[in-house]
């Protein structure tokens, strides 16, 4: 059972270190445990600091591509080296490093496939009071959009079995966090979370400039992933509403027609049809939207496999230069 331990960097030199002496260097049910870095386009000697320290793979941009696609790229080459799990944590040393054992023992048991680290929030003396309802607002809009039951949503600190790897998606630039978890969600995969702790803050969020940036990104990430999965329904409930007013408008004008001769009230007919006309196209959308997420269900399965094809051959072909040096 190997385990890659993923850090995604960017100008992380100060603190890298003290993230990597924090990391475990042995964990029971896990045979072998390599480090790797994303470094996201950092100007600093962060590279410098990962080969001193001794991580065994570095994945590099020559400019900064956003959270997201460092992380996609992280998992990406922690399976084309043979990953059975996959962890991602900090390089601010925010995770407390020994609640890895903690984080991957439901993969161990086969419990999960997917486990997120629950930071004790109301307790992170470096959370203000509005980042932590946020926080909290956060997590049940996703539990809501998911149908899981994360109480942490935010939180970087996770672990990916092999398989769960090999499913993910992330469109958003932004960040892969929340999306992530309505995609396991909707796909019914296996997710859990277990109570973790957290260290001392060493350097302030470069994720977001302002609490109404990160408010305004993260509505929008679970807004689109909700679209991506459940269009119909977003749609329909987009649509109802021009249709129900002009339903409404439309009832008026018949009481009036049949009542007063509807003289002087064509206008309300008018409005009544260009209401329900445009409720009913956002519908016809939706349905539309819904079949195209169908088709991305089965693109989803043909990249897997695809993926799942490509990595098996990469490690039978990195195991038998294995055994030759061995032999050799």
């Amino acid at each position: 059972m190997k385990l890659i331990i993923q850090i995604p960097c960017l100008n992380e030199a100060e603190t890298l270190e003290i993230a990597l002496n924090d990391l475990p260097r042995q964990i029971d049910g896990i045979d072998e445990i390599e480090y790797l870095i994303i470094n996201d386009g950092s100007r600093d000697n962060t590279v410098e600091v990962a080969r001193n320290w001794g991580v065994h793979h570095i994945v590099s941009f020559p400019r900064n591509k956003g959270l997201a696609r460092g992380f996609m790229a992280g998992l990406d080459a922690a399976l084309r080296q043979g990953a059975d799990i996959i962890v991602n944590t900090d390089a601010d040393n925010q995770y407390c490093g020994e609640d890895i054992a903690k984080l991957i023992r439901p993969i161990l048991d086969g419990e999960a496939e997917v486990v997120i680290g629950e930071r004790p929030i109301d307790d992170t003396e470096h959370f203000s009071p509005l980042k932590k309802k946020l926080q909290h607002l956060g997590s049940f809009v996703v539990r809501k959009a998911s149908k899981t039951d994360i109480p942490d949503a935010p939180s970087g600190f996770r672990a990916y079995s092999r398989d769960a790897a090999m499913h993910m998606n992330v469109v958003n630039e932004y960040t892969y966090t929340l999306e992530t978890i309505v995609q396991a969600g909707r796909n019914r995969m296996a997710i859990t979370s277990v109570p973790i702790r957290t260290n001392p803050e060493l350097r302030s969020s470069r994720l977001f400039n302002s609490m109404a940036s990160y408010v305004k990104r993260s509505m929008m990430t679970i807004l689109r992933a909700f679209m991506m999965y459940r269009p119909m329904l977003c749609f329909t409930l987009v649509g109802a509403v021009p249709f129900l007013v002009g339903l409404g408008i439309g009832i008026r004008f018949l009481v009036f027609y049949f009542t007063t001769g509807g003289s002087g009230h064509v206008q309300s007919l008018i409005l009544a049809c260009t209401l329900m006309i445009l409720g009913f196209m956002t519908c016809i959308i939706g349905l539309q939207a819904d079949v195209i997420a169908a088709n991305r269900k089965i693109l989803e399965d043909v990249q897997y496999h695809l993926r799942r094809l490509e990595y098996d051959i990469l490690n039978q072909e990195q195991k038998k230069e294995e055994t030759k040096k061995t032999s050799d």
